[in-house]
């Protein structure tokens, strides 16, 4: 084969990227480094894979063919070395997780007890929105891939582990702050904070509006959970956020849960996997120390 799985890997960090030098950062290379071996690959290939147009990066049709091929062969590549380990039990190996933004406050700890039980495995972890955590399973880039409510047009098997409860928060100074007893349309008189679109957290507060019959009045939509967060603590309205996105400043006051119908909103965790993928033994145990991290709770 004329082409290195190294060129591969950095063709499809640059293309994910669509920057030399963000790709470099990750690849821990230097810029000229990266933009030699794509050149190289270019020249292998007898096509042009990128092009620039003003600052910015694109994928040419060819590129666009090479990525994915690059990212099955890569998948591949991955897969040889994980059977491998495996053969030596999970003594080695590596894990891939996809999550969304929200899940980053409970996964950690779940890594951590993992990690205390198979420390020869490396977890890559992957955080970020609701629409890239779906583009990345078409792509099939991870072995696990853990969301609020997963799409029914996956093709995946989908497991249910833990609870995440929705809540309404605003400042500790709000006038709706303490006040007990209130509705959908009490949020509505004051500015909201809202996620991006697309987000699981922003459809589950339009529903409880649209059931309510009210309108939000959205001042900011905001892409991260912190972005809201701070918002919110700053005065600039009122929001919806998991609980656990906001533990810590619930408990030292910075931000308050308002009382308020239908909330909390009980939604849950679920963990999703190609339905064609077979589980590495690494993505099993840690399948298994989510089922037993419940369980203990219970």
């Amino acid at each position: 084969m004329r082409y290195s799985l190294r060129q591969l890997q950095i063709f499809q960090e640059v293309a994910q990227q669509l920057s030399y030098t963000r790709a470099a950062e990750v690849l821990h290379l230097t810029q000229p480094a990266v933009f030699a071996q794509v050149r190289q690959l270019e020249e292998q290939t007898g096509h042009k894979l990128i092009e620039r147009m003003g600052k910015t990066l694109f994928l040419t049709e060819a590129g666009a063919v090479v990525l994915l091929s690059a990212q099955r062969i890569l998948a591949e590549a991955e897969d040889l070395d994980m059977r491998l380990a495996e053969l030596r039990g999970l003594a080695r190996g590596r894990l891939r997780l996809a999550v969304v933004s929200t899940a980053k406050y409970d996964i950690p700890a779940r890594i951590g007890a993992y990690n205390r039980s198979y420390p020869g495995i490396e977890v890559a972890l992957t955080v970020c929105n609701r629409e890239e955590i779906l583009a990345r399973f078409a792509q099939n880039a991870d072995d696990l891939y853990i969301l609020g409510t997963p799409p029914e047009s996956m093709e995946a098997e989908i497991e249910r582990f833990a609870e995440n409860p929705l809540v309404a928060i605003a400042p500790p100074d709000h006038p709706l702050a303490r006040r007990p007893g209130l509705t959908m349309r009490d949020l509505a008189e004051y500015p909201f904070l809202t996620r991006e679109s697309g987000s699981g957290t922003r459809l589950a507060a339009e529903r409880c509006f649209e059931e309510a019959g009210a309108t939000p009045r959205v001042k900011l939509e905001l892409g991260a959970n912190e972005a809201v967060k701070q918002g919110v603590i700053a005065g600039l309205g009122l929001s919806v956020l998991s609980r656990s996105t906001v533990a810590l400043e619930l408990r030292h006051g910075y931000l308050v849960e308002l009382e308020v119908d239908p909330f909390p909103i009980i939604r849950h965790w679920h963990v999703a996997w190609p339905k064609a993928r077979q589980l590495s033994l690494a993505a099993e145990a840690f399948l298994t120390e989510l089922r037993q991290a419940e369980e203990r709770k219970g």
